[in-house]
């Protein structure tokens, strides 16, 4: 009896780019706030239905999940203001995914493929958000680059006519990344989830509008929140698990004191996410410690992520990889060849980045179910996780759009 072969995870789902992703999203606030977009609005919020709002604010909690969402506060503050469910970028993943929500590019565009990106001009795997090499060592800037030359992405707040501020984790505010992709607009850090809203709250209301002003004499602005928290718990307890769960009900419940501090304001705020996750499982990860003959047909460290993981092959070695791929693996991967992933518009559509080819190797190793693949560097420590993102679930993929206005 022969084995079945697994179906492709490819015909499953995919990021949607054309009017209903997250890309779709910062096209509809660029437009809304006077800018430009090069890509099409979201067909679920049209950007003149934000267009005569002075604050517009969008907050990203990351590794908030639709489904997840609703599975576990249906009736929850997020959920009763529900618009529409987006997808999110591929890899479904924080370095690809908020780099769209700061520049409005896909990940063709803007080249960033994962928290592992193989960095060609600067010679090694960058862990790109903290701006390090993955061996460790020093940022860009210590290092001499200018990140803002290496990414050479436009900033969202530089492609809008309205004030802008970004307000994010103290220990991220004024990171390589963040600075390379905030462009002109302020940058203000918080130390929790109340001083996030707090802050935010501050400029809304440092110019109050008041009825009978004309708009545009009122500084309209734009506002951008980022909240990590939910990703960390659950990549440390799990997203299913109780912490992840009651982590929930507090950033609802923050945002609903945020609401009344802002009050007649003229504001909107929009919630989304960039990603959701999965809980893996010991029994499904795949450690290169364990698959030596695999880890010989590989030039450089994985790179992207665990659910989505870059291979760079050693020449002459195409043959045994695959073969040891479908020997070994094919019940939790599917080995893609990087460039069909191009060309399925996994990574968007139009302008492609110049380097885009060089971030993505040979082949990417997709995990199935909720499979992760992982290598370790001699100085890593094993660092276990439980949730896990950046693969082609729905949980992964599928983040929810919410709009609350506090009027």
């Amino acid at each position: 009896m022969t084995r079945s072969e697994p179906r492709s995870l490819l015909e499953h789902h995919r990021p949607d780019y054309a009017g209903g992703g997250i890309v779709n999203l910062m096209s509809t606030l660029i437009a809304a706030r006077g800018g430009q977009p090069e890509t099409p609005t979201l067909t679920a919020l049209p950007p003149a239905r934000l267009a005569d709002t002075r604050n517009l604010v969008l907050l990203v909690i990351d590794g908030l999940g639709a489904d997840w969402l609703q599975r576990h506060a249906p009736e929850g503050l997020l959920a009763r203001h529900r618009i529409a469910t987006l997808s999110t970028v591929f890899p479904a993943t924080t370095a690809a995914a908020i780099t769209t929500y700061l520049t409005g590019d896909a990940p063709l565009r803007h080249g960033l493929t994962g928290w592992h990106t193989y960095l060609r001009e600067l010679g090694c795997v960058m862990a790109v958000l903290p701006g390090t090499p993955r061996y460790g060592g020093v940022s860009y800037a210590r290092a001499g680059i200018d990140p803002a030359r290496l990414f050479g992405t436009r900033p969202v707040f530089d492609r809008i006519a309205t004030r802008s501020s970004v307000i994010a984790p103290q220990f991220i505010i004024d990171s390589d990344f963040n600075r390379a992709h905030s462009g002109q607009a302020e940058r203000l850090g918080f130390q929790g989830l109340d001083d996030m809203f707090g802050q935010a709250a501050r400029v809304i209301r440092a110019a109050p509008w008041r009825p009978g002003r004309r708009r545009h004499d009122a500084d309209p602005r734009y506002l951008y929140l980022y909240w990590p928290r939910l990703d960390t718990i659950g990549h440390q307890q799990g997203i299913e698990s109780a912490a992840a769960v009651g982590h929930l009900a507090q950033i609802e419940a923050a945002l609903a004191r945020f609401l009344e501090q802002i009050r007649g304001t003229d504001t909107q705020v929009l919630v989304c996410a960039d990603h959701g996750q999965v809980d893996s499982t010991p029994e499904t990860r795949v450690d290169l410690d364990d698959h030596p003959e695999l880890a010989g047909c590989l030039a450089l460290p994985l790179c992207g992520e665990p659910r989505a993981a870059f291979c760079y092959l050693r020449p002459g070695r195409e043959r045994q990889f695959l073969d040891y791929c479908e020997a070994h693996l094919a019940e939790r991967v599917e080995v893609v060849p990087s460039n069909r992933l191009i060309e399925l518009g996994m990574f968007g559509s139009g302008e492609r980045n110049p380097r885009l080819a060089e971030r993505i190797g040979d082949y990417c190793l997709l995990a199935r179910d909720n499979a992760i693949v992982v290598d370790r560097l001699p100085n890593e420590r094993p660092h276990p996780v439980v949730g896990v993102h950046g693969g082609l679930s729905r949980a992964e993929l599928e983040v929810p759009l919410a709009l609350l206005r506090p009027d």
